[in-house]
């Protein structure tokens, strides 16, 4: 068992820095929207700030909705870590419990955007990801040498955005039919995501393995 802990352990905390490395790295060396290819013109790190979840989905241009969204993380985070312990006791599989880590460490590290992060960086309210129309507080922009009020983003710990990188530039082929010219696969994301997509990924791969074995028996 304190294997296999151990093993899970270093698992998240290597996620959760080399996450948290990157979106740093990002902050603080790129412009927002500025997109730098890395592997020919197909795969790039294009720096966006995500309100919200998935695809820049948001809940409201209030406060609540926000927040509401960050106490919904804790919460998960929380259940997900009930769960693995479970399991652990459980003697689960090392694949299974590494799974469970994948989706707790991705959790975790979009959490800690929201966090600290309006504490630690400075906030620009030109920036087109910390603009919210109707959120009711306004800050002034002084842009190419004009300044005006722009309604922003609430700001505060569990209120900050969550930094998104990476960026697939391929769009589908001409034969392929209502989808051509049309981006693959068009989100932008972090490691903390791709994170909980594999997690989840692996879950399912467990559960159809154990599945089929029970059938098969």
């Amino acid at each position: 068992m304190k294997k296999k802990l151990s093993i899970v352990a270093i698992v998240v905390v290597a996620l959760l820095i080399l996450d948290q490395v990157l979106k740093v790295y990002i902050k603080t060396s790129f412009q927002p929207d500025e997109t730098r290819y890395v592997f020919g013109s197909w795969f790039a790190l294009h720096y966006i700030e995500n309100q919200g979840m998935a695809f820049g989905t948001t809940f409201g241009s209030g406060m609540l909705p926000k927040l509401a969204l960050s106490i919904f993380r804790i919460v998960a985070i929380v259940f997900i870590a009930i769960y693995f312990t479970r399991e652990l006791k459980n003697e689960a599989s090392l694949f299974f419990l590494v799974a469970i880590g994948f989706v707790w460490a991705g959790a975790t590290g979009n959490l800690i955007d929201s966090m600290f992060y309006d504490f630690i960086f400075p906030f620009n309210p030109c920036d087109g990801f910390n603009q919210v129309e109707g959120s009711g507080v306004k800050r002034i922009c002084s842009d190419y040498g004009f300044s005006y009020p722009v309604h922003v983003r609430n700001q505060g710990f569990l209120l900050g955005n969550v930094v998104d990188m990476f960026q697939f530039d391929a769009t589908y082929p001409s034969w392929v039919p209502y989808l051509a010219g049309k981006q693959v696969f068009p989100a932008i994301w972090n490691l903390a995501d791709a994170s909980i997509t594999t997690g989840v990924g692996l879950i399912i791969i467990r559960q159809r393995s154990i599945f089929s074995k029970k059938k098969q028996a």
